[in-house]
């Protein structure tokens, strides 16, 4: 294969990886992938899978995986890197549409729909095992393990998390009040959710194992063991005590599940709801978002100093400079992962100094 990185280098990763989710890596996590390598072979005629073309079901899901495939010739893997795929194509909750929302890409990126809104008392979920989403992307993952044989990691796709999936068959005016006039509901199907969630999460992951060299999703962050990045954007809009109600214990039980876990804490709505998630001692992560047009992520210390002396591990995506600002406000680089560094290959030699710096 023209794929630039050696199954034996798999070996370094797990390591790398793995002390930094029991929190004894001393370093900060830096993967650099360079564009622009010789890929060694002509262009495909079929076009990169994106969330504009994924519901194109006439296009074989070996011609998909020989376009991924293509793509990642083009790279040069350095530090932390792995070559990877992330299957978020398919639009961010996809479990919604195994459940049998309408998948709509008709603006170019995917949004899911109910086909009707019902009351909440009517609404029950079920498992359906011939659910046209749920087997085109499990086809396309059986392709890519026989295909790439455990050189290239395949992400999970972004399956969401149960509340933001609840929110698509009760949009969010209507959930905002079962909350007060049907908590019993809305925690029936939470519960409802958190069963399929795990069963479908489960149901991919046994075909993408034992061939995939590890575990990983949209936020790019390896694991040899079970892990996701959890979520509930819905919880930007409820109190602390609400979220308590609703969303934590969720939570707590799907952390527990998982060897290990990352929460994507996602704009400033839900730093109401921090201390309570650094309550949750299985939770392994945090992944601080600010939001459009606020400060970047090296702009709120006091955020950092909280997930760093809970003892949890911190996700960064906004810069070198970014990750030195951070570590400098919390005292080390101990815990720190940065998202996936972008360049080119004629400044790989700029990158390696680079990396040096911090001993990788």
């Amino acid at each position: 294969m023209s794929i630039d990185f050696k199954p034996s280098y798999w070996e370094k990763i797990r390591e790398i990886y793995g002390l930094w989710w029991v929190g004894k890596l001393d370093r900060p996590i830096i993967p650099v992938i360079l564009e622009g390598k010789d890929p060694g072979r002509c262009e495909p005629d079929a076009p990169l899978i994106t969330q504009a073309n994924c519901n194109d079901l006439t296009v074989d899901s070996q011609d998909i995986v020989d376009r991924i495939d293509y793509e990642l010739s083009k790279y040069k893997y350095l530090g932390d890197a792995f070559p990877f795929y992330n299957l978020d194509c398919f639009g961010p909750g996809v479990i919604a549409a195994f459940l049998g929302a309408d998948l709509d890409n008709s603006t170019g990126r995917v949004w899911f729909h109910p086909k009707k809104i019902l009351p909440i008392s009517e609404i029950h979920f079920e498992y359906n095992p011939d659910n046209i989403w749920l087997n085109r992307i499990k086809d396309i993952c059986a392709t890519a393990m026989n295909r790439w044989q455990g050189q290239v990691l395949l992400g999970m796709p972004d399956i969401g998390g149960p509340m933001d999936i609840l929110s698509v068959f009760r949009p969010a005016d209507n959930l905002l009040l079962d909350l007060y006039d049907y908590p019993e509901e809305v925690n029936r199907l939470v519960w409802e959710l958190h069963d399929l969630w795990h069963r479908f999460f489960n149901e991919i992951n046994d075909v993408l194992m034992p061939v995939n060299p590890g575990y990983s999703n949209w936020s790019q962050l390896y694991c040899d063991k079970p892990s996701y990045v959890l979520q509930c954007d819905f919880s930007y809009m409820i109190s602390p005590a609400m979220f308590n109600e609703f969303v934590k214990p969720e939570l707590i039980a799907s952390s527990r599940k998982l060897p290990h876990t990352m929460y994507h804490l996602d704009g400033i709505g839900q730093l109401n709801h921090l201390d309570s998630l650094l309550e949750i001692e299985e939770l392994d992560a945090v992944q601080w978002v600010p939001g459009e047009g606020k400060p970047n992520q090296s702009e709120w210390p006091e955020v950092y100093r909280k997930i760093y002396m809970s003892g949890k591990g911190i996700q960064l995506f906004n810069g070198i400079k970014c990750l030195d600002e951070v570590a400098a406000q919390i005292g080390s680089y101990k815990g720190i992962l940065h998202m996936p560094i972008g360049g080119d290959v004629s400044q790989e030699t700029e990158y390696r100094r680079m990396l040096e710096k911090y001993g990788i």
